[in-house]
């Protein structure tokens, strides 16, 4: 992995620890600019590499509400299970854009995130939906009620958007 993307985690994770602290539902975002790193051939960012962004939206995200101490206090890790995303419009080097992370909810086994990548424009350039878990110590799954209690919100998680209950219906089929 390249000295560039290997520093971006840390650097997200200690400036996220000094901006605004948000909610647990609270939408945050990230200012950006595409680097050449991210570029394929045809100058934009790479399809692959807006996996690696969002990893740093949801640091950023996990950091800002307070998750990433419980987890830490906790033992239990975060981990993406997957992930489905659709392009609308390209970043093209050097594009600044803003790539913007919630949490959409939950259901007994997954958590579910929403990440939209918008352009300086405030144009879609793309939208994704991630589906995550939690672990403990032991590797064993989390359930998200006992995360979320332990996070002093709500257990009852809001309605998931259509997006993501079709995709888990597809995802069963």
């Amino acid at each position: 992995m390249p000295t560039v993307q290997i520093l971006r985690y840390p650097w997200v994770a200690r400036t996220a620890r000094r901006a605004p602290k948000a909610d647990f539902f609270d939408e945050t975002f990230r200012a950006m600019r595409v680097l050449p790193i991210d570029c394929d051939f045809n100058l934009h960012i790479n399809n692959g590499r807006y996996l690696s962004i969002m990893d740093l939206g949801r640091i950023d995200h996990a950091t800002r509400t307070g998750w990433w101490a419980t987890f830490r206090a906790r033992g239990w890790n975060p981990v993406a299970t997957g992930v489905t995303i659709r392009f609308r419009r390209e970043l093209r080097i050097g594009a600044r854009y803003r790539l913007y992370t919630k949490l959409a909810g939950w259901d007994e086994r997954w958590f579910f995130f929403e990440q939209r990548f918008e352009r300086a424009d405030g144009s879609l350039a793309a939208r994704a939906y991630v589906k995550a878990a939690v672990l403990d110590k032991g590797r064993r799954p989390v359930a998200p009620r006992e995360v979320v209690a332990e996070l002093g919100a709500d257990p009852t998680s809001p309605q998931l958007p259509n997006g993501i209950t079709t995709w888990q219906q597809i995802d069963a089929g």
